[in-house]
C-alpha cells in the first residue's frame, strides 16, 4: 500500500516538472520536415522496382535498340569490372540492387539493363552465358555477374535444360568394341 502513494507521488512530479523547466532551443537554418519529404528522390535510371515481363524482354533482345546497344556480341563481353590491385578478386559482389535501386556505380551487365531478365523462356538471352565450345555455364569471375544474378542464371539455366528449352550436348564417345569382343573367346 504504501508503494502505490510513492509511485502516483513520482508521477505527478514528473509531470509538473516537465511543465516547469524552461525549454531552450537552439534555432538553425534548417527546416524540419517529415520524414517522407527527407527521402531523396530515386534518380528513374537506378530504379528497379518495376517488373519487367519476360515477354518484353524477349522482345528487345530483338530489337533495333538491343542490336545498337550490344551488337552481335553477348551481353557481358564490353563489361568491366571495377576492383583495386592490379587483379580482380574471383568473387563478384554480393548484389548491385539493393532495397530496389542500384547501389552502386558499376553494376553488372544484368542488373545494368533492366529489360535483361533472367527466365528460363528467354532462352536468346540465356545461351549468351554458356559455352559455345563446352556447353557450360560460365563463371561469374569471367562474365561479370554479381553473386545474386549468377545463382538466378544458374536457376534459370537449369530449368530451361529440364524443361526441353535449351539443349546441352552429351560428348560423343567412340569406342573400340573389337577390343571387347575378343574377350569372351580366350
Amino acid at each position: 500500500m504504501m508503494s502505490l502513494p510513492l509511485t502516483i507521488r513520482s508521477l505527478l512530479q514528473r509531470i509538473v516538472f516537465t511543465d516547469i523547466r524552461p525549454v531552450t532551443r537552439a534555432y538553425s537554418n534548417q527546416v524540419e520536415g517529415n520524414a517522407d519529404e527527407e527521402k531523396k528522390a530515386i534518380e528513374p535510371s537506378k530504379d528497379r522496382t518495376k517488373i519487367i515481363p519476360v515477354e518484353t524482354s524477349i522482345r528487345y533482345l530483338q530489337s533495333k535498340a538491343y542490336k545498337d546497344t550490344y551488337g552481335v556480341n553477348p551481353v557481358w563481353t564490353l563489361y568491366r569490372r571495377n576492383h583495386k590491385g592490379g587483379f580482380a578478386p574471383r568473387k563478384t559482389r554480393k548484389s548491385c540492387v539493393r532495397g530496389g535501386i542500384i547501389s552502386t556505380g558499376n553494376p553488372c551487365p544484368i542488373c545494368r539493363d533492366e529489360y535483361l531478365v533472367l527466365d528460363h523462356r528467354n532462352t536468346e538471352l540465356l545461351q549468351q552465358f554458356i559455352s559455345q565450345y563446352t556447353g557450360q555455364i560460365l563463371d561469374a569471375f569471367k562474365t561479370g555477374l554479381c553473386q545474386k544474378k549468377q545463382k538466378e542464371l544458374l536457376v534459370a539455366i537449369e530449368r530451361a535444360w529440364d524443361q526441353g528449352n535449351l539443349t546441352y550436348d552429351v560428348p560423343f564417345r567412340e569406342y573400340d568394341y573389337s577390343l571387347y569382343k575378343n574377350l569372351g573367346k580366350n
